[in-house]
């Protein structure tokens, strides 16, 4: 074994002879706070996107080392988005509410994600919270409050439509993620949840700082009434004080958002601890669940695992799987933290939690200050050095006879890091034992003895996204409303059957949204759908285009596009644009201000057309219908980016018959195609 915990009893005249000072500290059944767990969040958005794509039996591979018990990470909780057909950071996520008269639950791919969590583990804790709202609900606003009472019902209604639809009864649900909130709608949202009969739906509020929300529930007894849980977000491990007073569940809302090497890992190692032992947080909840969406988009590989490559199967079970498995193999919600809990006299912490029925759970952490740097917020310096630890078990625990030991080290020397191995079972003398730590460790001691590190065949090897790629959309009955390895970065593309048929485009692939939704993040004017290899550069991209909206309408195909997320906006790459006025424009930017080309084209609404576009170099050229409309634009910038489609507005369009062959010029149909049928 490379290392190990190295144990020495207080009885054991070898432990006299070699030991070093050891700092005592003192386990007993005086119980603190109840444990509400550990989890993760899918949305805020679209981080999912692409693992629902995956093959079997990888796809169901990865669902397991997130959620199936004593497996892998084996969480406690899952937090969704619920879609609002806006940008929330790294994509879109559909509504259930386009329109006010439209109500669809199956759209999307959160509704598929907690049914499979439920499956693995029937009873995780389901919580939904809006990033952005349809437009409707806002009538023509940018605020979801100005008519709270359209807000609250389209809010429950998802709660219904889960229920109804899919069998899942949501525990908890936010107000507006990381945004101001507003008391009367709070009020309204607990009385339409109560008249609706989800008495048992509780109020998390308001995913964004403790204040000022601790200060309003102190002010307004019914507000506090309506409230159950306040949730931070990045709250560095500690609370306020108007927080503590309101006597509240307090929890890491959301938290972590960081790289997940062996530094991420250090970092969440570290939060799980102390968000209790400094700032009495009962759950901390991970953004994002999964890094499952195109690794170039903002806050690539901020997940506990990364699953970013469908088509190819491989997935990556990074050291934050395995640092969660600490605690959440070894605890479950209900159970309560000692009040016996707090720092090591050397750096570090610890945390004991008991189910109250004898059963005992500790993790310790010395992970140091520059190996466990979360993204946010700043972590003022401490320093962690060796040292012994004693710890004394008193009160019932004092009969424990042996504890099961598991543990972690890093390694940032080699960046050899063993993660969550066995250990021998520690036998106690008088409940008490001691332990030798070293910097940059965890270690879980417990009653359990069903823990496992649990290990699925290797996935098959990484590979980029496949050069020769096609999809003509034509799926009858679509497991999902999106066309696989499609991105929204603006706008929902969804599967669209035209009726009556329409010949060679019965299915297609539709932008559906007519209105900008009450935006999170600054969303672009025009629609956007981004797919591919960043870092394709010479290509050639085809695709039948139809607009629907007369006179003012307009489509576009894309290569080279350098931005996304919450920087759509800002996208630069080569646009080729036709409108339904008759002209066609070619840009550098999506923002349709850097002109390249334009001039007629006889196009209008109501009509198919194909689309061509080829970039080569510093050159570019489009073809439509097969004819050459404009050669040889000059784009200097950018080098390389995805390849995208879209619209000019807000508008229905529809797309089919998408194409791209990346790496050369040649004709799109010279050599076979990874194909979606």
């Amino acid at each position: 074994m490379a290392y190990g915990i190295h144990v020495f009893f207080l009885i054991s005249v070898r432990f006299f002879q070699v030991s070093c000072f050891s700092q005592t500290y003192y386990l007993n059944d005086t119980e603190g706070q109840v444990f509400d767990g550990i989890g993760g969040l899918s949305g805020g958005g679209a981080t999912t996107r692409l693992l629902v794509n995956y093959a079997e039996p990888y796809r169901s591979q990865i669902l397991d080392y997130l959620f199936k018990p004593n497996f892998g990470a084996s969480l406690h909780i899952l937090k969704v988005e619920i879609g609002g057909d806006a940008q929330t950071t790294d994509g879109t996520e559909p509504s259930h509410m386009h329109y006010e008269d439209d109500e669809n639950y199956f759209r999307g791919y959160e509704w598929w994600l907690m049914k499979e969590a439920k499956k693995r583990n029937p009873n995780i804790t389901l919580i939904g919270l809006p990033w952005a709202f349809p437009a409707w609900v806002g009538r023509g606003k940018q605020w979801p409050y100005e008519f709270p009472d359209i807000t609250a019902t389209y809010v429950v209604k998802w709660i219904l439509g889960a229920k109804q639809f899919h069998q899942l009864n949501i525990d908890y649900v936010g107000i507006w993620n990381e945004r101001n909130f507003d008391s009367k709608y709070i009020k309204l949202l607990r009385y339409n949840l109560d008249k609706s009969g989800l008495e048992n739906v509780r109020i998390i509020a308001n995913d964004n700082l403790w204040e000022p929300i601790s200060q309003s529930l102190l002010l307004d007894p019914e507000l506090s009434n309506a409230v159950d849980v306040i949730g931070a977000h990045y709250p560095g491990t500690t609370t306020v004080m108007e927080a503590l007073k309101t006597r509240k569940t307090l929890w890491s809302s959301e938290d972590y958002s960081t790289f997940n090497d062996d530094i991420g890992g250090g970092c969440w190692a570290r939060i799980l601890n102390q968000n209790y032992v400094n700032g009495f947080m009962t759950a901390t909840i991970c953004w994002n669940l999964i890094a499952s969406y195109y690794e170039a988009l903002p806050f690539g590989r901020d997940g506990l695992m990364t699953a970013a490559q469908p088509w190819s199967g491989n997935y990556v079970v990074e050291s934050p799987i395995w640092l969660t498995a600490h605690t959440s193999q070894f605890t479950k919600p209900g159970w309560t933290y000692l009040k016996t809990v707090g720092h090591l006299a050397n750096g570090g912490s610890y945390v004991a939690l008991t189910d109250g029925k004898g059963n005992l759970t500790v993790i310790i952490e010395t992970m140091t200050h520059n190996h466990s740097l979360c993204i946010r917020p700043p972590l003022p310096p401490y320093s962690v050095t060796s040292q012994n630890a004693t710890f004394q078990l008193e009160g019932p625990f004092s009969s424990i006879k042996e504890l099961q030991v598991w543990g972690s080290r890093f390694n940032f020397k080699t960046t050899n890091a063993t993660l969550f191995q066995r250990q021998s079972p520690l036998k106690l003398k008088k409940g008490k034992f001691t332990i030798s730590l070293s910097e940059d460790e965890v270690y879980t001691l417990t009653t359990l003895t069903t823990g496992q590190k649990g290990k699925h065949p290797d996935p098959p090897a990484s590979s980029p996204f496949p050069k020769h790629y096609t999809d003509d959309f034509n799926v009858r009955e679509a497991a999902f409303s999106e066309a696989p390895n499609f991105a929204d970065q603006t706008g929902v593309f969804e599967y669209y059957t035209n009726q009556p048929d329409s010949g060679l485009h019965t299915f297609t692939l539709r932008q559906v949204l007519t209105e900008r939704p009450i935006t999170w993040a600054a969303d672009a004017d025009q629609t956007i759908s981004v797919i591919g290899d960043y870092t394709w550069h010479d290509l050639n991209v085809e695709c039948d285009v139809f607009m629907e909206r007369v006179k003012t309408g307009g489509v576009f195909i894309a290569a080279r596009v350098d931005k996304g997320g919450q920087t759509i906006r800002s996208a630069r790459g080569v646009f080729f644009w036709v409108f339904a006025d008759g002209t066609y424009k070619v840009t550098n930017d999506l923002a349709g201000q850097s002109v390249l080309a334009e001039g007629p084209s006889g196009t209008r609404a109501g009509a198919w057309y194909t689309l061509s576009l080829s970039v080569s170099g510093q050159l570019a050229s489009g073809k439509l219908n097969g004819y050459p409309l404009w050669t040889s634009a000059v784009v200097l910038t950018p080098k390389n980016g995805w390849v995208a489609i879209g619209t000019r507005s807000f508008e229905l369009a529809q797309f089919d018959n998408f194409a791209v062959k990346a790496g050369g010029q040649e004709s799109l149909l010279s050599k076979p195609y990874v194909t979606i049928v």
